[in-house]
This record gives structure tokens, C-alpha cells and sequence, in this order.
């Protein structure tokens, strides 16, 4: 009788073990996904809605810069992060080793150059300060804008990641400030100009289409994702994230909200 109980509590324990490693139990997990403030923030919040509807829990994390969303995913303090574009994202993963992926595409925020001193670019005197992220990628993307503006001439073969030295021509004797993104917004009464990138321009109450000076094409490759662990990246939690975000819903939330000042990119 000792026996059949025995073998009857080493049964139950053998069901207790597979339902703790039971794909419905995983469902109980709250994902963390890592943002900036502002719209990135907004949107997510919408996302998470839908989500839910999937059995999928979010928590959104806010960040106030771009290095520790990705540093956070890397270590796994979060499951993945939605903030940044594919050149950032490969620079990241360049200069840290970082083994992320892009698990989707997002939104594009237009890159636009906003002024508290002047009308049009053409106004801008000579030497005039012009602020530009300080991060490789932007950096590059705000110095294409100024060339496509025609206020100076890169290298050709300058590319995505062009910096002031990469400047050939500068009639304008323009003075490049290399600034942190966040910060360029509260930097405009001390610059002449400020290259903004789109979704720290929203948070500062730069509507892109009203009060840019000068805006970048809204294509190019400059769209936002969803950046996950590569380890990570065949899960099926983050084909629930992406068709969520990718969601008719999402979409209408996005152009109601955000206008023409962010565009989606699916």
C-alpha cells in the first residue's frame, strides 16, 4: 500500500513540474518593453491595449536617452524596446557587441531643423550655430538634411554616418554644435538652428509641419523598430507585439493622433 502511494506522490509531482512548464502558464508573464517619452511612450500604450485582447501583457518602461534602452535589452532587464531606427541599431550593436535584432518596423519620425531666431535657412548669418545630435547615426541624418537644404556639401562617400568632418563646402562658415539629441529642443535659444529628430521635437511641442524651418523626405531609411534579443526573436509573444503595433487600429491611432509629424512605417 506504502508503494502505490509512493508512486502515486512521484505521479503528482511529474504533473505539477509540466504544468509549471506549460506554454499556457507562460502566458502569466508581463512583457517589458523599453521606450523614449513622447510618442514612442503613446503609442506603445495604445499597443499594449491591443495586445491584451491577445493575451499578451506589457509593461512599458520609459527611458529618457538613447543608450540604456538598448544596454537594458542586452543585459535582459527588459524583452525588447521600440525607440530607434535600423542605422542606430546597427551601430549599437557594431561599437557594443550587442546581439539584438529588428523583430519589426514601426514609425518614421521626419527629422526637421527649428529655429527661436530666424524665419528661413537662407536667413542664417554667417557662423552661424547649428546643433545636431551627438550620436554617430543622427548625427549623420541632421548634416544629409543640411546638405540636401544646400547649406553645405559632405564628402561623397561620407554615407549614414557622416560627420562635421566629412564637411567639403560650407559657404555659410556655419559653426556645427554637437549636442545630446534629448537636449537639442532646450538648447534652440542658444543655438542659431537645431536639427530635431521628430519624436523629441513632439515631446518639446515642435509640431514638425508648423514650426520646422526645413523638414527631411519622409522616405528614407530612418524608420523606427522593434528591437528584441536575437536569442529572442522566433518567440511567439513577439508576433503578438508586432501584429499588435501593426494593427489597423495602431495605424489610426497614429495619423488621428500625430498627423503628418509621424508616419507609419508597415
Amino acid at each position: 500500500m506504502k508503494r502505490r502511494q509512493l508512486l502515486q506522490f512521484v505521479a503528482g509531482l511529474g504533473v505539477v513540474a509540466s504544468l509549471a512548464a506549460s506554454p499556457v502558464m507562460a502566458q502569466d508573464k508581463t512583457y517589458k518593453i523599453g521606450v523614449t517619452g513622447g510618442p514612442h511612450a503613446q503609442i506603445l500604450e495604445f499597443v499594449k491595449g491591443i495586445a491584451a485582447k491577445d493575451g499578451l501583457k506589457i509593461e512599458v518602461v520609459e527611458f529618457s536617452d538613447y543608450v540604456q534602452p538598448n544596454a537594458a535589452l542586452a543585459a535582459g532587464d527588459l524583452d525588447a524596446n521600440s525607440y530607434q531606427h535600423l542605422p542606430y541599431l546597427d551601430a549599437q550593436i557594431k561599437d557594443r557587441g550587442y546581439k539584438l535584432s529588428n523583430a519589426g518596423y514601426t514609425i518614421t519620425f521626419p527629422m526637421g531643423i527649428y529655429s527661436k531666431k530666424v524665419k528661413t535657412l537662407t536667413d542664417l548669418p554667417n557662423g552661424a550655430r547649428v546643433g545636431i545630435p551627438n550620436d554617430p547615426t543622427n548625427g549623420g541624418r541632421a548634416l544629409l538634411v543640411l546638405q540636401s537644404q544646400g547649406l553645405i556639401k559632405l564628402k561623397a562617400d561620407a554615407g549614414l554616418k557622416a560627420t562635421p568632418l566629412d564637411i567639403v563646402e560650407n559657404p555659410k562658415k556655419l559653426n556645427i554644435v554637437e549636442l545630446d539629441a534629448a537636449q537639442l529642443p532646450r538648447s534652440l535659444s542658444d543655438l542659431d538652428a537645431a536639427a530635431v529628430n521628430g519624436n523629441y521635437a513632439a515631446s518639446a511641442g515642435l509640431d514638425p509641419v508648423k514650426d520646422a524651418i526645413a523638414i527631411e523626405d519622409a522616405k528614407g531609411p530612418y524608420a523606427n523598430l522593434i528591437a528584441v534579443r536575437t536569442a529572442d526573436k522566433d518567440q511567439a509573444w513577439i508576433s503578438k507585439l508586432v501584429k499588435a503595433y501593426h494593427s489597423p487600429e495602431t495605424k489610426d491611432f497614429v495619423n488621428t493622433t500625430f498627423k503628418n509629424s509621424v508616419i507609419t512605417a508597415w
